[in-house]
């Protein structure tokens, strides 16, 4: 049976990349270093959590994105503190059109524009 070895997210810049989603994270890149083909982050210390690779791309980012990332906050006022944590090493806010009456969510872009979510995982 197959099974996910890894996320791949396209980017321009794979250093800034690299050091937005190491630190979003707490990753490291699997080899020890950065590749300017194709680097591969996980989990800092044997912790859990999906790879994440990332590879060059020369197409630009997707508005409405068919694959993003979730990533969960416990709460509310963690999901608070972690949106803030993101925009101060370098993610943006999204002008979301798409938001439901009460989200639990709140979408983000990472500095390649890669949209992705923060997710309020105790909302009802």
């Amino acid at each position: 049976m197959l099974s996910i070895g890894s996320l791949v997210l396209g980017v321009d810049d794979m250093e800034r990349a690299a050091r937005f989603w190491t630190r979003a994270l707490g990753y490291e890149p699997r080899d020890g270093a950065v590749d300017a083909t194709f680097t591969v982050l996980v989990p800092a210390a044997e912790g859990a959590g999906a790879q994440l690779a990332l590879m060059p791309s020369e197409t630009a980012p997707d508005r409405y994105p068919r694959l993003h990332l979730d990533l969960y906050a416990a709460d509310a006022a963690e999901q608070a503190a972690e949106v803030e944590r993101l925009l101060a090493i370098g993610a943006e806010r999204v002008d979301w059109d798409r938001y439901p009456e009460d989200p639990d969510f709140v979408v983000l872009a990472d500095p390649e524009g890669n949209r992705f979510c923060v997710i309020d995982t105790s909302h009802g």
